[in-house]
């Protein structure tokens, strides 16, 4: 540290017992990611001290690794249980001699499982049981992928059963003969229940305690969704004022003017930039208003890009460098306009001033907001003061709680809870966003010993620095039932800011198997939008906009840095160098990697994948994947563009969710996607060449969605 490597960009410390950073480890000026890696017993003690350090540097993303990542195993246990449980599977069970096999796989798992949610709520601080539950959630995958195939075998015979003759006698001579595959199953499945037999005797050695359901699910659906609109604010309407006070101000000297917002995570930046923007005033004023959601990548050509987008509501892309500065010109010239940069990282003062020399097209008076966690970029960017955002008032801080933890009017019927809320709201430190999801985390809850658990709750105790919520959104997402727990960390294989439907994400749940119906009067889906509605009621999505038929929303970055933290050797959003990632990774995607000339070896060491998201990337790079990564449910090629797909596809069995939208040159379906008798979800949306579906694609017996653009006259 005492040589100053001012240009460090990664720094990782492994099995290291720091328990304090260096004071001169502030000169680190370009660091992006920094790794903490800790088997000590006092790891759990140090992410939020190490947070601490990490809140005066402008790191875009501080990953504390295996303090906080968790394994879910019951949501796994329960969806092998059920399963087992089925009464197809019973039947073909008899049928093929392998009845006697699964039903101690189900006895076994069943004892397993009733101690599995004392387990996942003890992990947290007891290293042994984590890694005692990591093996569990290894044998339990799979004990899915055997039956998933065992169902797939099923679902395939099903179809060739009504074939014709001809087609009978091809299934018989093909590698999934009924006959060698009953004997492949039984080795497999004998195999599975044994691994586990030896790892559950160990479940002694941790004290646990039997549980037979999730006493956190709760499900407390409100009459409206109101309640979670971004422009229902509380207590900032002082600083609302103070910023359209600045973009009133008479600017004829200058082109453009900067006003940074200033502030840590969570305080509402975004949402009171959103009041401003939407304000008739400022509507009145400026004749063009752009917003742009700039986050981690300050890529100057992408921010044209959007910006002539917003500003003309049409879509330009894959257009050179000349070309987009000529339509910005045009979008620009003559106009007052307001630009919103949110979220903004840079602080590459190179990068700003090309982009600020782009921007001066329009009149005189044009403004810029330009939201930040760093003072840096506000110094880099800014041509006025910071406004530096503050946190909520107290009177405030307890008036958007009791908001969000209580109906209208009964905080009154409550004021033993009331009492309790201001201690908890204190320990929230004035952040709208820890007031919030604590307070919804006890929305409609009257019972006074869970505001006892919230306040009292020993992440408290841990070394916080001003302003860190942290331990405020951990709390909450604690509180979720594990099938939650894992449907939320699923989102972290999308980018920040990344726009959400609804929709898009319940097929995607249902294609991870996170989605299981115990109620035969239930779709999947509606479970899913079960599911969806209570974590947005929790505050852990946002920005919810109700399309009619499905909603648009994103998740706070904070959110988003929870949901990889606890999901770390689950699920990554994969670089062309990602060093030290797990092999145990099950879904990634590759928002970083766009046309790739290789595939990176570390990719193809995952064996377990079962998502993989790959929009924009070449052929050679998809049907690697395909030939691959036999174990997928989620086959996500938005945006790749190839003619021919790759005949393998229909050698991905598992597969539940195969999404082509977007591909504008492909012409026809192979004949074999056909045989993915388990696929759910199809998406050709935006296939505008494509001439056909193949003459079998009833065969696909399982699907429940498809979108489709085609020529077929037919």
């Amino acid at each position: 540290f005492k040589l100053h490597p001012t240009a460090l960009d990664y720094h990782l410390l492994s099995t290291c017992f720091v328990q304090t950073t260096p004071s001169t480890a502030i000169c680190f000026l370009t660091i992006y990611f920094i790794a903490f890696l800790s088997p000590t017993s006092t790891a759990h003690q140090l992410p939020f001290a190490f947070l601490s350090f990490c809140s005066d540097l402008p790191i875009p993303f501080a990953f504390i690794l295996n303090s906080m990542a968790e394994s879910f195993v019951f949501n796994i246990a329960e969806n092998v249980i059920g399963k087992l449980a089925s009464l197809a599977l019973q039947e073909i069970s008899s049928a093929w001699c392998v009845k006697a096999e699964l039903a101690k796989l189900e006895d076994t798992s069943l004892t397993i499982k009733a101690v599995l949610l004392d387990a996942e709520e003890k992990q947290s601080t007891n290293n042994r049981l984590s890694l005692w539950l990591e093996k569990l959630k290894e044998i339990f995958y799979e004990a899915d992928n055997v039956l998933d195939e065992f169902q797939c075998e099923a679902l395939r015979q099903q179809v060739a059963n009504r074939g014709t003759t001809k087609e009978k006698v091809r299934h018989f001579f093909s590698p999934s003969n009924p006959i060698v595959f009953r004997f492949r199953i039984a080795h497999k499945i004998k195999g599975v229940r044994q691994r586990l037999n030896e790892v559950t005797v160990q479940k002694s050695q941790f004290d646990l305690t039997e549980r037979d359901t999730d006493r956190r699910v709760v499900y407390r659906a409100r009459e409206t969704y109101s309640f979670l609109d971004t422009s229902d604010v509380v207590g900032r309407e002082n600083d609302k004022e103070g910023i359209i006070d600045l973009l009133m101000q008479s600017n004829d000297h200058e082109s453009v003017s900067v006003i940074p917002i200033v502030g840590i995570g969570g305080l509402g930046k975004t949402t009171l930039a959103k009041m401003v923007f939407n304000d008739q005033r400022v509507i009145i004023h400026f004749e063009l208003r752009v917003w742009v959601c700039v986050s981690e990548d300050f890529n100057v050509k992408r921010l044209i890009e959007d910006i002539i987008n917003a500003a003309t509501g049409k879509e330009y892309k894959n257009l050179n460098m000349e070309s987009l500065v000529t339509h910005l010109k045009d979008a620009l010239n003559g106009k007052r306009y307001l630009l919103i940069l949110d979220d903004v990282w840079n602080e590459n003062s190179r990068k700003w001033m090309e982009l600020r020399g782009l921007l001066v097209s329009g009149a005189y008076g044009n403004k810029i907001i330009v939201t930040t966690r760093s003072q840096k970029v506000a110094s880099t960017m800014g041509t006025t003061f910071p406004y530096k955002l503050k946190g909520l008032p107290n009177k405030d801080c307890l008036s958007l709680f009791i908001k969000c933890a209580f109906e209208e009017g009964q905080d009154k019927q409550y004021p033993n809870l009331v009492e309790i809320g201001k201690v908890i709201v204190k320990r929230c430190g004035r952040v709208p966003l820890a007031i919030r999801t604590l307070g919804s985390l006890l929305y409609k809850n009257t019972e006074e010993q869970e505001w006892f658990f919230v306040r009292d709750n020993e992440i408290w105790n841990f070394e916080q620095s001003e302003g860190d919520i942290l331990p405020a959104l951990k709390l909450s997402y604690d509180q979720l039932p594990s099938h939650l727990k894992q449907c939320f960390s699923s989102c972290s294989i999308f980018p920040k800011d990344y726009v959400f439907d609804s929709d898009e994400l319940i097929c995607l749940w249902m294609a991870q198997g996170l989605i299981q119906s115990r109620d035969q009067n239930l779709e999947l889906e509606d479970i899913g939008r079960r599911y969806f509605a209570e974590l947005w009621s929790r505050s852990f999505f946002q920005d919810v906009r109700d399309e009619g038929f499905y909603c648009r929303f994103k998740m706070h970055d904070l959110m988003h840095d929870l949901a990889l933290s606890v999901t770390q050797n689950e699920c990554s959003i994969l670089n062309s160098s990602n060093p030290n990632i797990s092999k145990n990774l099950r879904h990634v995607s590759f928002f970083r990697i766009v046309l790739m000339e290789k595939v990176p070896n570390f990719v193809l060491e995952l064996k377990n994948l079962r998502t993989i998201l790959m929009p924009n990337n070449r052929k050679f790079f998809v049907d690697t994947c395909i030939s691959r990564f036999k174990c997928l449910r989620v086959l996500d090629l938005r945006g790749c563009q190839f003619e021919v797909l790759s005949s393998s596809i229909g050698d991905l069995k598992h597969l539940r969710l195969l999404d082509l939208t977007g591909n504008r040159i492909i012409t026809s379906l192979p004949n074999s996607i056909c045989k993915l008798q388990c696929l759910q979800t199809l998406k050709l949306f935006n296939c505008e060449q494509l001439k056909e579906l193949p003459k079998n694609i009833r065969n696909l017996i399982s699907l429940r969605y498809m979108t489709l653009t085609t020529k077929e006259t037919r």
